[in-house]
């Protein structure tokens, strides 16, 4: 698990955030699901979306992108009092966000400037690699957005 914490005093909101993204093909129709829960586990908040064509990488930059704006409406972007876990199967995200890897896709790199921008408001933020049998509600929300798509 890796972050960073401002640190600030009064009352902190924890958030923890699934995302997971999907694509058929690679580039392909892509989607994410995002799950938004509370420091006690209860799901306060979910997405299920088309973005159009992606490869796999590029939707699970976007889930993280779609699901800290998701974050931002619930508090009505008051983010500086929000602690956040971000919970993520893709291991080339996790690495990519913890300065493992470098990103080198000029895509993935835009939508990274993004997230790091949002990332800044946090009052707190972690991130950690889960195995894909705890990302399950997020990866249902992704392929069910690819469903749709494809009715």
């Amino acid at each position: 698990m890796v972050g960073f914490s401002s640190g600030g005093t009064g009352t902190r909101l924890r958030l923890s955030l699934y995302i997971d993204g999907a694509s058929k093909g690679n580039p392909g129709r892509a989607s994410v699901g995002v799950v938004v829960r509370d420091a006690r586990g209860k799901v306060i908040s979910e997405v299920s979306r088309s973005i159009g064509r992606a490869t796999n990488n590029q939707a699970e930059y976007k889930a993280l992108l779609y699901g800290l704006e998701e974050v931002s409406k619930i508090t009505d972007n008051r983010l500086g009092n929000v602690d956040l876990l971000v919970r993520t199967d893709s291991q080339l995200l996790y690495r990519q966000m913890t300065g493992r890897y470098r990103i080198r896709n000029k895509i993935l790199i835009g939508i990274s400037v993004k997230v790091q921008t949002r990332l800044k408001q946090l009052g707190s933020f972690n991130i950690e690699h889960i195995p894909r049998e705890q990302n399950t509600y997020a990866d249902r929300l992704a392929n069910l957005a690819l469903r749709k798509r494809s009715c």
